[in-house]
């Protein structure tokens, strides 16, 4: 039988009780191997005479093209998701006054959280962040209302601030657990081509690794590396073939 494509995959947490399963999302890639120790005895002659199995390490390894909060939450942080986000205000646009105050009050100033720093528009050269009475060249923030020197007065500033958002989004809020917390996830691998089907299911999964790349010009795709081992049965995967060949 023959197989083509990346297939799908689903995670579900197998550290919780009723967990809900998660797709890794538009799954690009995945890779499973098993590698094993194999220890070998030699006498006089160049090949050994005996050899054996050790012990075997299953690993696997998902490039997923859709970026899946819940799928980061479940299967590598092992946390809830929480409504809301902090977002990103990125080089919005203001205009010092003319007269005094001379200050700028940003879009989501009722919710504004970390200043990111303000350039001017004409040059892009950034100005200088002072506690207050800033000079020219310089401004001071409190509560989104940005505050320039009477020197700076007319002239084009681009904001970069972070604020929160309450009505639509996801966050994830990730504290410092203590050694040996770990989530763990079942997961489920399928594909199928002409009509014949290939699946593989992993009892328990631990994720070692979750990386988040971007690109000029390529789209973000995060990948997960993730370890298998036994279930409380002893059990560690199975494989169904559609075929028997």
């Amino acid at each position: 039988m023959y197989t083509f494509g990346s297939g799908i995959l689903i995670g579900t947490r197998t550290d919780i009780a009723d967990a809900t399963p998660v797709s890794f999302g538009l799954v690009q890639e995945v890779t499973i191997e098993e590698s094993a120790s194999v220890k070998e005895v030699y006498g006089q002659y160049q090949y050994p005479l005996v050899a054996a199995r050790g012990t075997v390490k299953t690993t696997g390894k998902a490039k997923v093209a859709r970026i899946s909060g819940l799928a980061f939450a479940n299967l590598f942080y092992g946390v809830t998701p929480s409504a809301g986000q902090l977002a990103t205000s990125f080089a919005e646009a203001g205009s010092v006054p003319s007269s005094s105050p001379y200050t700028v009050t940003v879009v989501n100033s009722a919710t504004a959280a970390d200043d990111d720093g303000v350039t001017y528009a004409a040059s892009g050269l950034p100005l200088t962040k002072v506690a207050s009475s800033p000079a020219s060249g310089q401004y001071s923030v409190a509560s989104g209302v940005y505050t320039f020197a009477s020197a700076d007065a007319g002239k084009a500033v681009l904001i970069s601030y972070t604020y929160g958002v309450t009505g639509s989004g996801q966050k994830l809020a990730i504290t410092n657990p203590l050694l040996g917390t770990t989530p763990t996830f079942q997961a489920l691998f399928y594909t199928t081509f002409q009509g014949q089907a290939v699946s593989l299911k992993l009892n328990n999964c631990v994720s070692s690794k979750l990386s988040f790349q971007t690109k000029l010009e390529d789209f973000t795709m995060p990948e997960f590396d993730f370890s298998c081992f036994a279930d409380s049965a002893g059990n560690i995967m199975t494989w169904s073939f559609a075929e028997a060949s």
